[in-house]
């Protein structure tokens, strides 16, 4: 943290401005995404931007001790909420501020950047799902009451689809199994390496981050069909 001192002072001070007072775009959010009809093969988009998901502890140390956060609206996915709450997150390079935090809390803090972030942050993000984040980078996120350092937690988002058990059987996939997908739009084509998750908890719908979605032209009103691997 010592290389830090000076730049986290700054920081602190901004954060603790803007941490509570910025407002919700259309991609800050973590996942925006629309619906296709039950019997369709199409699967709607969720796109992310950068965004945090904190444990009780580290939100305590960014925000003041008992804070709750602020639900500012739900996401896609059944009891995950967009924050009013954002954090300043800071590498050797440079920082990024009002990254938004999604709630509820967490075991262990977990922060998603997009792979073009690694360049201004100087710490290189692996692809990992959400919770895999052994042996994963530290980063140092700055809150308006106080700053925290974490061991692990950066990382990009691999790409993958949420559906039911249902869906997968309708899709005739697995839970874990690694598909591609036909992007439709202006910019169409093939995304490889997609990880299917079935649960009973999921609501269906595939997500990207922005800049996988930019660069094939996709919206939160694009839709995307599975494509199986051909086995040897």
């Amino acid at each position: 943290m010592d290389q830090y001192e000076a730049i986290i002072r700054l920081l602190m001070k901004a954060a603790k401005e803007d941490a509570l007072g910025s407002q919700a775009n259309g991609q800050d959010s973590g996942q925006a995404g629309g619906q296709c009809p039950e019997k369709d093969d199409r699967i709607p988009v969720g796109i992310s931007n950068r965004h945090v998901h904190l444990s009780r502890e580290d939100l305590s140390d960014l925000f003041g001790a008992g804070y709750e956060l602020t639900k500012m609206k739900d996401l896609s996915q059944p009891g995950q909420y967009a924050c009013k709450e954002t954090v300043t997150i800071c590498g050797p390079k440079g920082a990024i501020e009002k990254v938004r935090i999604l709630g509820p809390v967490r075991p262990r803090t977990q922060v998603e950047i997009l792979s073009g972030d690694s360049f201004k942050l100087g710490i290189k993000a692996p692809a990992r799902l959400s919770g895999d984040l052994d042996k994963t980078p530290g980063i140092t996120i700055i809150g308006p009451r106080g700053s925290v350092q974490t061991k692990e937690g950066l990382m990009a988002a691999q790409r993958h689809i949420h559906m039911t058990c249902e869906d997968a059987a309708r899709f005739g996939v697995t839970d874990g199994e690694i598909v591609d997908l036909e992007c439709e739009g202006t910019r169409a084509g093939l995304l490889h390496d997609v990880v299917i998750r079935a649960n009973n908890n999921s609501r269906l719908e595939c997500h990207l981050d922005t800049e996988e979605a930019n660069a094939l032209g996709m919206t939160d009103q694009s839709h995307i069909r599975i494509v199986k691997k051909e086995r040897a």
